[in-house]
């Protein structure tokens, strides 16, 4: 039955685009359904060309001009890594991007540590993936487990506030573990797999700032039930210790090189027996949930439109092929129906308290407390935070 769910959603969105004011970019599949504040220019192209084409030419290096700078950011992590065990960090999930960023790691002669952060919601096809990784390219593997009572409980007041970005517990979480980690074992670099040719394009209102630590407090004081005893938070000691006294900076180096999804996706399978998920991070089982299901059926987001554009804005694909892409459903019904399931028992939820959670009204992330930089907050400490940043320059 929850298929036909689905199958609704997809014709309610339908009769919306020939309601009168749809509009969708001349480029790309970014719309008025997806952002209501999407702006065209006179052609009719939206904001979020123009903001691809401003990070693109900011940050992007390619050809012989990014393996020259890609080969630069290598040296400066050999140097600053000489004599230790291991000269930079990256995160390991199994997908996409960080599997080629390990690909990559291992092709420029760098000894990262890599770093799993398990919070319950593995596929089994994340975990092989993984293995293959560290074994093929003889890696060090640290496997942060998270306390499930703890996640568990934030998950579920994340869906009690009724907030879109319930995936920002999960990032917070990784950032504070790699940072905290990096400035344990003094290492100076992150490899990041954040990058402008397949993630630049998200609107605003369907994300909250990763690093708020202020934000997951407040929601959990609210609905949670559990004390976060263990929970890694991104607080002043990452964000100002690691970074800025401790000299921990994040790279993304897929900037660098030119990064087109599908021929990395033919060389991971190709080189290190990866095995794909069939979704942009569908390696969590809760993501496939959260992003097949939560994200169209209450918020009406269907992600597939930010990930396609920007495969549309870096010449990867055909807004053809976009269109094509989106006329099929959003996740298969079969997986649908066992992840519904699965999702449930494991958050403790019965169908009918989902089912009343899935029925609150949106609310905003800025309806609880949430971080403001210190100056805002307190304007008297402005002058102080000047000598500070002039004392502990960033790095």
């Amino acid at each position: 039955m929850l298929h036909i769910k689905l199958r609704d959603a997809v014709q309610a969105e339908l009769k919306m685009i020939n309601t009168i004011g749809y509009r969708q970019c001349a480029i790309s599949v970014m719309d008025t359904i997806a952002d209501p504040d999407i702006v065209f220019d006179a052609d009719g192209v939206s904001n979020y060309y123009h903001e691809f084409k401003k990070a693109y030419s900011e940050s992007v290096k390619t050809g012989e001009e990014g393996e020259r700078y890609l080969q630069s950011v290598v040296e400066k992590i050999k140097q600053a890594g000489q004599g230790k065990e291991y000269n930079c960090i990256m995160g390991l999930s199994g997908g996409v991007d960080s599997t080629y960023i390990a690909y990559l790691a291992k092709k420029y002669g760098l000894k990262p540590l890599a770093v799993h952060f398990d919070n319950g919601w593995n596929s089994e096809l994340a975990v092989k993936n993984i293995e293959n990784i560290v074994e093929k390219l003889g890696f060090d593997l640290f496997t942060y487990v998270i306390n499930w009572d703890e996640f568990k409980d934030l998950q579920i007041a994340y869906l009690k506030a009724s907030v879109v970005d319930i995936e920002a517990i999960t990032d917070h979480a990784i950032f504070a573990t790699l940072y905290r980690i990096a400035g344990q074992k003094d290492i100076k670099y992150i490899l990041s797999g954040t990058n402008v040719q397949t993630e630049n394009t998200l609107p605003i209102s369907w994300i909250h700032p990763k690093s708020d630590h202020i934000n997951i407090k407040s929601i959990h004081k609210a609905y949670g039930t559990v004390k976060l005893k263990t929970f890694p938070f991104m607080d002043a000691k990452v964000k100002r210790y690691y970074q800025q006294i401790k000299g921990v900076s994040s790279v993304s180096i897929l900037n660098y090189i030119d990064y087109n999804k599908k021929n990395v996706k033919e060389t991971i399978q190709k080189e290190l027996g990866w095995r794909d998920y069939g979704g942009k991070h569908y390696e969590s089982i809760w993501t496939r949930f959260y992003q097949g299901y939560i994200l169209p059926e209450k918020f009406k987001i269907d992600k597939r439109k930010a990930h396609l554009s920007d495969l549309i804005f870096s010449g990867q694909i055909t807004k053809e092929e976009a269109l094509a892409e989106l006329k099929m459903p959003i996740c298969d019904a079969a997986q649908f129906e066992a992840d519904y399931e699965f999702v449930l028992k494991k958050l403790g939820l019965t169908e009918v308290e989902f089912k009343a959670i899935m029925s609150i009204s949106p609310r905003s992330h800025y309806d609880f407390d949430y971080e403001m930089p210190i100056d805002k907050r307190y304007p008297i400490l402005k002058p102080i935070k000047k000598i500070y940043r002039t004392i502990f320059p960033p790095k």
